[in-house]
């Protein structure tokens, strides 16, 4: 049997005329004149070898290699039948996978909103890849996430960032600092040790920033390149950090914030994908959860209004 000849259109045939039990009444069902599809019939019984049907006064009956066929055209127009169901979730963005691309600051907000997302949308696969800011802008620069989140996005015409999130930046101490409860300045803090995160991170962008702006500088620094380790290093008394808000929230160590004028430092979360990417439509529906559940998840304080997004 050579299968390269059967078609769709002949399964469909042989299929109608089996079900209606007659060839002129197939022949209607399918719009089709009676010589047609005899023709049709015969056709097929010469790719397949062997007779597939025996007429009878009262109709048409398979034969027994009929029988074995018609179970086969079931079985191949089932599949495409599941196909199509199956197509339709996918571009209805209910199955199919999704990669995010966050820097590892991020991961405490995005934990929340994918909670949600996994519960309502299970079928879709999602895969998170965590890293420093340098290691995020890398994988955008090479596509390979559907999104990113980021904190101070990359620029160029390829970017398309939405704020969604704000992400204030906090000035935290062990719990036992002479500052925690008062108003401070910025030179009253001088020989201070401070935990900066590695260059390239926005936290250490912004925070230098702004102290260029303000004529202020560090006399001394150690390097962490993690928010946990700094956060840790603060509550045991080896220095003061300027951090996200977003992670204190989820901490076990104790720190305070210090109340410092020009703190917090406003920044936002951003989420972000490249528009040389072709977007699918599980991070379309992934996009389209997060405006929606963001309200649900995050607290007030941290949501954008409408004009500011």
């Amino acid at each position: 049997m050579d299968s390269r000849r059967i078609n769709f259109r002949l399964l469909q045939v042989f299929r109608t005329v089996v079900q209606a039990g007659s060839i002129s009444q197939a022949a209607r069902q399918l719009h089709l004149t009676q010589p047609t599809v005899s023709l049709q019939l015969k056709s097929l019984s010469d790719i397949v070898g062997e007779p597939l049907l025996e007429s009878h006064r009262e109709g048409v009956t398979m034969t027994p290699a009929g029988e074995y066929f018609y179970q086969a055209a079931g079985d191949a127009l089932g599949r495409f039948d599941d196909l199509e169901l199956q197509l339709q979730r996918y571009r209805g963005g209910e199955t199919g996978k999704l990669s995010i691309g966050l820097v590892t600051t991020a991961k405490y907000l995005v934990a929340q909103l994918l909670s949600s997302f996994a519960e309502q949308f299970p079928d879709i696969e999602v895969i998170l890849n965590i890293g420093n800011r340098g290691t995020v802008l890398q994988r955008f620069a090479e596509q390979a996430d559907d999104l990113y989140w980021f904190s101070h996005p990359p620029t160029g015409t390829d970017v398309e960032a939405e704020p969604l999130v704000r992400n204030p930046l906090q000035l935290i101490a062990p719990p036992n600092h002479w500052a925690a409860g008062k108003t401070i300045t910025f030179p009253e803090l001088h020989g201070e040790r401070f935990l900066i995160r590695e260059p390239g991170s926005a936290t250490r962008m912004l925070f230098e920033a702004w102290l260029s702006s303000q004529g202020y500088g560090l006399q001394q620094t150690m390097q962490i390149e993690s928010n946990e380790a700094i956060r840790l290093g603060v509550a045991s008394g080896l220095g003061l950090a300027v951090i996200s808000e977003h992670p204190l929230a989820h901490g076990a160590e104790h720190v305070t914030t210090l109340s410092m004028r020009g703190f917090p430092l406003q920044s936002y979360w951003y989420l972000v994908r490249h528009r040389e990417r072709y977007e699918s439509y599980a991070a379309h529906t992934f996009v389209s959860h997060v405006r929606e559940r963001l309200p649900q998840v995050i607290e007030p304080r941290w949501l954008l209004p409408k004009t500011e997004s």
